[in-house]
């Protein structure tokens, strides 16, 4: 599987299909990679990838700090994830593309369509995170990490993340950045030299960056009222998803579309042929 250092950041990607193309911000949550589109909950259920490279060049990546990928010790905003995914098409020499987002990944959807509107077909948003518990949950999961940061120091954190293959989402103690620290010693060697009053403010500002609202994170709502982008907003309904998230980029995209589907009745038979439906449509959108 390919691989590219975009802004000095090594991303692994892949590319099926052919046609229009489109870029696919990988769901997961703090564990992001590629194979999530046919292997987590409702993406493996509906099994849309399958017919959207049918009909569409794919793109899938890692994205940074995830899977194969590698990552910076830096504070993190999604104008970070959004950045990682336009030097991917900039790689690839492509000037416009179609976006989507499934779970963590429609956030930084977002943020690239705000950032880029002219490369900017059209966006899917598949079950958007947000909600009051999603905030909640997400920021307890950086206090686990930064508890374990002050009581047991980063070089607790190293062995930690090198003593089982869990993610920031499975074991919040090892942080973050704990897949790149397992596969990459250079980067961990750099983790270790890390000031740790320094690293502590780097964990604490990612997470106010990323976890600053009890609605769809990514961008702000006026920013999001000036798109004249279409978009299909997909609802889930969980502690993660919340449905006010979805209806919230609802109501501030002006050319949204809402598939008032309950989970439920998003199936292989369903969901596939309404996303071929709203991109099919959007051929040549501006």
């Amino acid at each position: 599987m390919p691989s590219i250092a975009l802004d000095g950041i090594e991303t692994r990607y892949e590319v099926q299909g052919d046609g229009p193309p489109l870029l696919m911000f990988s769901p997961g949550g703090f564990d992001a990679t590629l194979d999530k589109w046919t292997t987590l909950g409702v993406y493996g259920k509906t099994k849309m990838l399958g017919p959207l490279t049918q009909h569409f060049r794919c793109i899938l990546f890692d994205r940074r700090e995830t899977g194969q990928s590698g990552g910076r010790l830096e504070r993190i905003t999604w104008a970070h994830y959004a950045a990682q995914g336009k030097a991917l098409l900039d790689h690839l020499g492509i000037e416009r593309a179609h976006l989507m987002g499934g779970c963590m990944g429609c956030a930084p959807v977002a943020a690239f369509a705000v950032a880029h509107p002219q490369a900017t077909l059209s966006m899917v948003l598949y079950w958007p995170v947000g909600g009051a518990r999603y905030r909640l949950q997400g920021q307890q999961r950086f206090a686990q990490h930064l508890a374990f940061v002050q009581e047991q120091g980063l070089a607790a954190v190293l062995d930690l993340a090198r003593s089982n293959h869990k993610s920031f989402g499975e074991d919040p103690r090892a942080g973050p950045w704990v897949s790149v620290l397992r596969r990459d010693a250079a980067f961990a060697e750099q983790f270790l030299a890390l000031d740790v009053e320094r690293y502590k403010l780097i964990v604490t500002g990612t997470q106010r960056a990323l976890l600053d609202r009890d609605t769809a994170p990514g961008a702000e709502p006026e920013e999001l009222m000036l798109l004249d982008i279409p978009a299909l907003v997909v609802p889930g309904r969980d502690a993660s998803h919340a449905t006010s998230a979805a209806r919230y980029l609802e109501e501030c995209l002006p050319r949204s579309e809402y598939w008032d589907m309950p989970p439920a009745g998003q199936t292989d038979s369903t969901a596939p042929e309404r996303l071929l439906q709203f991109l099919a449509s959007k051929q040549g959108s501006t």
